[in-house]
């Protein structure tokens, strides 16, 4: 069921410290934590603490989330350096849009040139 967590989801086993993370930020709501495949200089990923599949259903059910995602991002950019030399914020909402584990989750991406329109 949304919201609950999910046996099979690695993202809710990060939040449950089931398995290991370099976390950055937490909140009430959120975990930010280093991707283990970073495409940038700063690459965090932010994820609710509740489960959704994808950033359109964590929207429609629980839009104060997302806005706190997005405020952590902010965060994460200033902690790391980037928020004045600027940084990306990316929701890969579906397979054909690159999303790989199915727990909605921000992109949080600085530290380099970041081209347009993105790979």
């Amino acid at each position: 069921m949304a919201g609950e967590p999910q046996a099979d989801c690695l993202f809710c086993k990060i939040v449950a410290g089931e398995v290991p993370a370099t976390i950055v930020r937490e909140t009430e709501t959120t975990v930010a934590f280093r991707d283990i495949n970073p495409q940038a200089p700063t690459h965090v990923l932010i994820i609710p603490r509740v489960h959704h599949p994808d950033a359109a259903t964590l929207a429609a059910a629980e839009p104060q989330v997302v806005a706190d995602i997005m405020r952590e991002a902010r965060e994460v950019a200033a902690g790391d350096g980037v928020e004045d030399t600027g940084y990306r914020v990316v929701f890969n909402t579906g397979s054909g849009a690159g999303q790989t584990v199915f727990h909605a989750h921000l992109h949080v991406l600085g530290g380099r040139g970041l081209q347009w329109p993105p790979g």
